[in-house]
């Protein structure tokens, strides 16, 4: 190909590109009129492709929801939860867990305790069986669903499979859904516990959705928690992986303060 054509290439390229940067932007308008997604997950790339991006946020309506911080170990990419106050934690089964996790080169983020589970697979990549034995969770009646995403360099290239286990509107067995991407610089994918608020609160249904992924790890930590539902919104991570090592780090952004 000479230069001529070279220019005529990235020049379709660009316009086909525009109307993706537009629908990203407008489900990252969506997030910010929604009062309650609940918990969300985004994984993707950055805009130079260096680094996957994994930014997890949770919600809350009740005390206990919202009595919660995120805590991040350095020396080892672990995102966890911890009480905010832990004289009023009433139940800690749902709200107390490993949110990020790693088992280099795969990298773990989920809503609940099959961070664990996945990242104790004998194979972190074969995501939907190392979920086999995971099912939506027992908070009738919403019965929240389990969102799970592992970001993996395989052979030095990054790979996306995202989880969702809900339960079924026909009976008391569960839905699967998984969904597996090569993850494109500046955009990410979003899967979200609920679609809004209600009671029940409603699931989130359909395919992830294209979410952009603009600037360094603390622009898009703001960016998303700007977003979020200044009632309800608790906290909010970002882990940035580099692409060429697989060492990460983590930004974390908390609405109340630990005491004790």
């Amino acid at each position: 190909m000479y230069w001529g054509e070279k220019v005529q290439h990235q020049h379709e390229r660009t316009k086909t590109m525009h109307p993706i940067t537009a629908l990203a932007k407008k489900n990252f308008s969506n997030l910010g009129t929604n009062p309650y997604p609940g918990r969300g997950i985004v994984a993707g790339l950055d805009q130079s492709g260096e680094y996957l991006v994994q930014i997890y946020w949770i919600m809350g309506r009740s005390g206990n929801s919202r009595n919660r911080v995120f805590r991040a170990d350095d020396d080892t990419g672990r995102l966890y939860t911890e009480a905010a106050d832990a004289s009023k934690v009433r139940d800690p089964s749902l709200i107390i867990y490993n949110a990020m996790l790693e088992r280099t080169p795969h990298f773990i983020v989920s809503n609940g305790n099959q961070t664990d589970i996945v990242a104790e697979a004998s194979a972190p990549l074969l995501l939907n069986v190392a979920l086999g034995g995971a099912a939506y969770e027992p908070d009738e009646p919403n019965f929240t669903q389990r969102i799970t995403a592992v970001s993996s360099l395989s052979k030095g290239r990054p790979y996306i499979q995202m989880s969702i286990l809900r339960k079924s509107m026909l009976d008391d067995v569960y839905d699967r859904a998984l969904f597996m991407y090569v993850p494109y610089p500046g955009f990410g994918r979003c899967i979200t516990t609920y679609a809004g608020d209600g009671d029940p609160l409603p699931p989130f249904y359909g395919d992830p959705l294209l979410m952009p992924l603009s600037g360094g790890m603390k622009e898009i930590a703001h960016a998303y928690w700007a977003a979020l539902n200044e009632e309800n919104r608790v906290s909010l991570a970002v882990k940035f992986i580099e692409t060429g090592n697989g060492r990460s780090d983590v930004y974390v952004i908390n609405k109340y303060a630990q005491i004790g």
